[in-house]
């Protein structure tokens, strides 16, 4: 396989009107493989990645042991482990984000989320990643979220409300009461939303834009891992923007900076 992979006009449309889009077989088996290896020493804590930036996503608590956590979180995989960068997924990655986004976009963070088999209570709540996030001019957005296990409904596939990323971002607030205890923000449905689950195979992505209401739930499989490997492109002078604030998507970022960045949202 190439470095690139080619993304049908038909999967482009389909990623303008409702906000994601699932892309078949972005990486092969071996490839997925190489990528399996390297996610689970960071698992092991084999790499170290110091403070927040490794957490349990449900609450927020760090320095603990990963294989009691709901949701193990890894920031920014790349800078923990530099030989990771330019990988065969950030490589296609990147050229999705062109052909779906155009030109000028980069790399803004990458991300492991996994939830471990038999628990129900790792849900990753309903939200929008732009509540996170500075505000820009440019909404162009990419986040290509690849399954490095089979992601289904009994072991918490993402699901999208379609096309809520044409519409203003709705109010969020922390989930535990205090950014400085969980990063975690979420926000609610309304009576007439519809979330659509999208479970997709081992290797496949889905890609999904800064504004499209999601969110996943727990894993009730008994024997499952849900693995996912994210890494986010956004436009060159929109990161740029949020690195001059001081914000960098690590969760050791400032509470003052993740105040500033909230204040944006209203």
């Amino acid at each position: 396989m190439t470095d690139t992979y080619v993304v049908t006009e038909e999967a482009k449309e389909f990623f303008r009107v409702n906000g994601y889009v699932h892309l078949r077989g972005v990486l092969a088996t071996g490839e997925v493989d190489e990528v399996s290896q390297v996610y689970d020493r960071f698992m092991r804590r084999e790499i170290e990645v110091p403070g927040k930036d490794l957490n349990d996503m449900t609450t927020g608590e760090h320095n603990g042991d990963p294989s009691k956590y709901a949701v193990v979180n890894v920031m920014l995989p790349r800078r923990y482990f530099p030989e990771w960068q330019g990988n065969v997924f950030e490589q296609r990655a990147a050229s999705i984000a062109a052909q779906l986004c155009g030109e000028g976009m980069v790399i803004d963070f990458d991300q492991l989320l996994a939830k471990q088999p038999g628990r129900t209570d790792a849900v990753f709540e309903y939200h929008q990643d732009q509540a996170y996030w500075i505000d820009t001019g440019d909404r162009r957005t990419a986040t290509c979220w690849l399954a490095v296990d089979d992601s289904t409904i009994d072991n918490g596939c993402l699901q999208f409300l379609p096309g809520s990323h044409l519409h203003p971002i709705r109010p969020h607030r922390p989930l535990h009461g205090d950014r400085a205890e969980s990063h975690t923000l979420v926000t609610d449905l309304r009576p007439d939303d519809v979330m659509v689950p999208v479970p997709i195979s081992r290797g496949d992505i889905t890609v999904h834009n800064e504004g499209v209401l999601h969110f996943s739930g727990g894993n009730a499989s008994t024997d499952s891992w849900r693995r996912a490997y994210i890494v986010a492109f956004r436009s060159d002078d929109t990161v740029r923007q949020e690195r001059l604030a001081g914000f960098t998507h690590s969760h050791n970022d400032d509470i003052g900076v993740l105040g500033k960045v909230d204040g944006l949202r209203g």
